[in-house]
């Protein structure tokens, strides 16, 4: 029944929501045995295409919640965590009906249209690439794409396994910016990179704060207040880190989850 109400929601593979969200036991997922030459595979070419019929439902559940397809993906541009999957999905049907192909530039997403094309830059070494959204995922808490292996090759996360990027929607026509062909190019001198646990935010200081005070009795890591002015109301975020790695955010957030805190979510700056 499971399977069927989710070919209901647009042929979305049990198979992938199961192992994206990270709580399934078994074969692990891995890169090929003998590594291609990613450099001589190009990015995705963005064009015009109508909406995949499947796997553009206007929402679906996976574990308990709740996910809104986009109706668009006009002016899309987020920053969050990337992770990759390979061979283990390798020629499996993605949630658009394609196959997927671990070699090509493509990437999975939980709201973006299918499909729709991305720029990924990888914050730390200014890698970028361009993908063909074709899937659903990744459901595991606190990342924002799943990449193909050629294309976290291309961006250097392949054996960290997660990597900080920013993902903006390029549209048909559009000239994208330094992007790399080759996966040797030479690393960019960046700034530093924060990542943080947002666990809240608060119309009022005093609320802020008070959550503050609770969250360092319980952890004892720095959490900070960080003020949003706008007209109409502040919002005042109160914030863990920065945190030193992706493994200890997801970690913490689990602490957080089990206190109550149930909307702590990781932030890029």
């Amino acid at each position: 029944m499971f399977i069927s109400k989710l070919q209901q929601l647009g042929s979305i593979s049990l198979l992938l929501f199961l192992t994206a969200c990270g709580g399934i036991t078994g074969k692990q997922d891995s890169a090929p045995a003998k590594a291609p030459d990613v450099a001589n595979i190009p990015n995705a070419v963005p064009r015009d295409e109508p909406r995949s019929k499947y796997g553009n439902p206007a929402h679906y559940n996976v574990f308990g919640k709740r996910y809104y397809t986009l109706t668009s993906s006009r002016g899309y541009h987020e920053k969050g965590i990337a992770s990759w999957y390979g061979t283990k999905f390798h020629g499996k049907r993605t949630s658009s009906g394609e196959p997927y192909d671990m070699y090509a530039m493509t990437a999975a997403h939980k709201t973006l249209p299918l499909p729709t094309y991305v720029e990924v830059t990888n914050l730390n070494n200014g890698r970028k690439v361009i993908v063909k959204v074709n899937d659903r995922g990744p459901f595991h808490d606190n990342r924002l794409i799943d990449l193909s292996y050629s294309a976290a090759t291309k961006l250097g996360i392949v054996a960290k396994g997660t990597g900080l990027v920013d993902v903006r929607v390029i549209s048909p026509g559009e000239a994208p910016v330094s992007i790399a062909a080759d996966v040797e190019q030479a690393p960019v001198t960046r700034g530093p990179v924060g990542m943080y646990l947002q666990v809240g935010a608060f119309s009022t200081s005093n609320r802020a704060e008070q959550v503050k005070s609770k969250i360092q009795q319980e952890i004892g890591d720095a959490v900070l207040v960080v003020p949003f002015l706008k007209p109409g109301g502040n919002v005042y975020r109160v914030r863990v880190g920065p945190l030193a790695s992706v493994e200890y955010g997801d970690s913490l957030a689990s602490r957080l989850l089990d206190l109550g805190f149930t909307d702590a979510h990781i932030v890029i700056e």
